[in-house]
């Protein structure tokens, strides 16, 4: 089989980057070692700052997001017992919409399959090879049988666990930056109305808290937790307490509880690889970057890489020039630590530190309190959080 990209990885950022292609005429294979119904089953978060609707809008699969998602025009920051509007919207002309990932990925998948794209699901034994020359091929096996991909180019789009930032050449020269944090988050998902009409992200004592609307009939809820803690450990009753108790306030507001229909327990880190490429082979999404769910950039980055490595391919087939392929990864890492700047301290900012002095205590207080009275504080961190730079 020969193709001009070989993309590794059907989540959002391999499944936009073959379509994109798509539209530029340019082809595509993609592999992926879950089934279909797993990806599109796999429940995850998504927050699209107004940059990737605009994108997802402009590639035709914008259809379905804009009828079902959650546009929002703001969100509220609480702590001390109040809770304070930061409006996205007045203050930087943008908004987001709260739109899951796996919709994202169901509506990329039936997109490629329509105009009979080729992505192999179930495959197995992913392998990639000379990478650093032209003649660069991926061995896989498919059906129970072996097979190989010969591609000008090769999209690393795999994720953290991938085998694509593996086989980058030149490994002991590579620079990888990360922080694990001493927290995560415990996730459930709740058959009830909107407790609010905006998402709230909540400081507390007790640790951070956050309220999601995924539908008109499903509330998406987190709270810090110990990393290594166990579901099983968490009874309904136990979780509705420690909500309660993290996101009520003096107001009078209330949150409307329901049936828990799911629970699950996620770590938090940021990392970065650098650089994003070598030779023939492109790394994009969480295969290069991961950020905390915080600052609630993780598919967005993903999308950005995507656009910019997009731009590289076209200019390549188009009239053979390489300039922004070779600057694909100094472009798409300027994004990326900004956006990992900003969900740091989105972290830092929001969730409880066991080991915090008094004095660092009352700093992050005081960090808040500047934020919801100055115009200038608000209007970076709205910036920041619709990606409107």
């Amino acid at each position: 089989m020969r193709t001009q990209v070989a993309i590794i990885g059907a989540g959002p950022a391999g499944l936009l980057l073959s379509h994109l292609l798509h539209l530029q005429g340019i082809s595509s294979v993609v592999l992926e070692t879950r089934s279909r119904a797993d990806i599109e089953a796999t429940i995850r978060a998504g927050v699209l700052e107004q940059g990737t609707m605009d994108v997802l809008t402009a590639a035709g699969v914008g259809e379905r997001m804009r009828k079902e998602g959650a546009l929002h025009h703001g969100f509220e920051l609480a702590f001390g017992g109040k809770r304070h509007r930061i409006d996205l919207h007045g203050l930087t002309g943008k908004s987001i919409t709260v739109y899951p990932q796996h919709e994202v990925l169901k509506d990329l998948v039936a997109a490629r399959l329509a105009a009979q794209g080729t992505i192999l699901f179930e495959v197995s034994d992913v392998a990639l090879h000379d990478v650093s020359t032209n003649k660069s091929f991926v061995t896989f096996r498919h059906a129970g049988e072996a097979q190989r991909i010969d591609a000008d180019f090769i999209a690393g789009c795999d994720g953290y666990h991938g085998v694509s930032r593996p086989a980058m050449p030149d490994q002991a020269t590579r620079q990888d930056y990360q922080k694990i944090y001493p927290f995560g988050w415990f996730g459930i998902l709740v058959e009830s109305a909107p407790s609010s009409e905006e998402l709230i992200y909540a400081q507390h004592e007790r640790g951070f808290a956050l309220v999601s609307t995924r539908s008109p009939t499903v509330q998406r809820l987190y709270f810090q937790c110990d990393p290594a803690d166990k579901v099983d450990n968490w009874s309904d009753d136990r979780i509705w307490a420690e909500l309660h108790g993290r996101l009520e306030n003096h107001d009078g507001w209330k949150l409307k509880e329901g049936k828990i229909f799911q629970k699950g327990i996620i770590g938090m880190r940021s990392f970065v690889s650098t650089p994003m490429q070598a030779g023939r082979l492109f790394l994009a999404g969480d295969a290069a970057h991961i950020v905390p769910p915080t600052g609630a950039k993780g598919l967005n980055l993903a999308v950005s890489d995507v656009k910019v490595l997009t731009a590289g391919l076209v200019e390549f087939y188009r009239n053979g020039g390489e300039a922004l392929l070779q600057t694909y990864s100094e472009t798409a890492l300027k994004r990326i630590w900004r956006a990992e700047c900003f969900s740091w301290t989105m972290t830092r900012l929001l969730h409880t530190f066991a080991d915090a002095t008094p004095f660092e205590r009352e700093m992050q207080r005081a960090e808040l309190e500047n934020i919801v009275s100055s115009p200038a504080l608000a209007t970076a961190l709205a910036e920041n959080y619709v990606g409107a730079f």
